[in-house]
């Protein structure tokens, strides 16, 4: 399904209103990845470096946006949440980051299909890297449950 990135952008916004307060953008969002970007100035800590809540968010948000829009363009309507998450920070993030989800294999991608379209839901693990001009400062993982809408 053809979309734009700001649609994609404005969907988050509406429906994920957190994701407008901590200046979340699309950068990239197909069936390979889904890259969002957020600016240090609207995450910042005490310490002058991303508040380590916000960075978590971003990497949540990026693995969702990836299931949610993969799944609507196969044409399932689904209620898609996160059940349980890791995060491990590798380096101080002190300024403008992105989070990027590369999404499952194909074969995996059809492993998840096949048990929504036959038990009505699916969990899967998904991941993220947060990235700091170019280098990996965190690492996210994180099981996602899908369950089909009528």
């Amino acid at each position: 399904m053809s979309r734009t990135l700001a649609e994609v952008e404005a969907y988050l916004h509406q429906h994920i209103p957190i994701a407008a307060a901590m200046g979340v953008r699309v950068k990239a969002c197909g069936p390979e990845e889904v890259t969002l970007t957020a600016p240090l100035a609207a995450n910042v800590n005490h310490r002058a470096t991303v508040f380590g809540g916000s960075a978590s968010a971003v990497a949540i948000l990026s693995a969702w946006t990836w299931l949610h829009f993969t799944l609507r363009d196969d044409g399932l309507s689904c209620r898609v949440v996160i059940q349980r998450n890791d995060m491990e920070y590798l380096l101080p993030i002190d300024g403008d980051f992105s989070a990027t989800c590369e999404g499952l294999s194909v074969a995996n991608l059809g492993k998840l299909r096949q048990t929504l379209r036959r038990y009505g839901k699916a969990r899967v693990k998904l991941r993220a890297r947060l990235r700091l001009n170019g280098e990996t400062v965190a690492r996210f993982s994180g099981d996602y449950v899908a369950v089909l809408l009528d």
